[in-house]
């Protein structure tokens, strides 16, 4: 990097996705590389699946930690959505990385009733390539699921980000070590692998489509999976919940009521802060 250059990163979700982790990560590569580092992050609703943003900022020196609209150099969204929002902010010839798995807001399904419409952006990946130039597209969570653990999908986006990043394979895997506990290391390097491997089409192809909330009423029951080691008691589940198809045993551990009532409207699982719950 010349001097007087700096790099911009933009890196946005909602809450539970691993989004300041992410970032974290990023500025210890950038510190140990020996790079000037600012960063600002806005997390109030993190813990309630609300928008989650932070901006890193590297090079020889750096006055501000703000990017302004315009000149992000890479956008890397954890939400099709948040990748939409926060899209004015790239520059022309920046790169946007895409996690494909939609999180749709409380707010979006007032209508609870099977087959009602949902209000969330359609054709955001169309959108998005006809505004950018590069963009890369990835469902992170199936990539993380193969692995063995859901939990690593932000470090899948962290590997497909170092690849238009300039530090070395050993810069990033050494700050993911110092960033997660040891049992960890391992899951861990091996989704940042992963992701740095990915290839992905030409700017000219036709985008992958999303993956889409099926229709209720074609749908045996559903198979509602809580792990209970992962749930820390928060209610988030319970409480959003339109069918009241989950309650609260006596540990205080989310548990299913009457999973016939579920209309998979999935706000359980997207909304969950430790991705305790599946809906199959």
């Amino acid at each position: 990097m010349e001097d007087g250059q700096v790099q911009n990163v933009l890196i946005v979700g909602v809450g539970g996705q691993g989004v300041l982790t992410a970032s974290d990560i990023l500025a210890s590569v950038c510190l140990a590389s020996g790079y000037d580092v600012k960063k600002s992050e806005v997390h109030g609703m993190a813990k309630r699946g609300g928008v989650v943003y932070t901006h890193v900022r590297y090079g020889h020196k750096v006055l501000s930690p703000l990017i302004e609209p315009g000149e992000s150099d890479v956008l890397l969204a954890f939400e099709p959505a948040e990748a939409l929002r926060w899209s004015k902010y790239l520059k022309p010839s920046g790169t946007l990385i895409t996690n494909l798995r939609q999180r749709v807001p409380p707010a979006s399904c007032l209508d609870r009733r099977p087959q009602a419409a949902v209000r969330y952006p359609q054709e955001i990946q169309r959108s998005l390539r006809q505004q950018l130039g590069d963009v890369r597209v990835l469902d992170a969570e199936s990539l993380a699921m193969e692995l063995g653990n859901p939990r690593v999908s932000n470090t899948v986006l962290l590997g497909v980000l170092s690849n238009v990043c300039e530090f070395s394979t050993e810069d990033w895997t050494s700050a993911i070590e110092r960033s997660v506990k040891p049992q960890a290391r391992e899951i861990n390097r091996r989704a940042f692998l992963a992701g740095r491997n990915m290839q992905f089409p030409a700017a000219e192809e036709e985008p992958a489509a999303a993956p889409a909330m099926e229709a209720a009423a074609s749908l045996a029951i559903a198979d509602i999976e809580i792990r209970e080691t992962w749930c820390k008691g928060c209610e988030i589940c319970v409480v959003v919940c339109p069918q009241n198809c989950l309650k609260m045993n006596d540990a205080k551990k989310a548990v299913v009521a009457d999973a016939s009532s579920c209309i998979r409207c999935m706000l359980c699982e997207w909304l969950c802060p430790d991705l305790a719950v599946n809906v199959h």
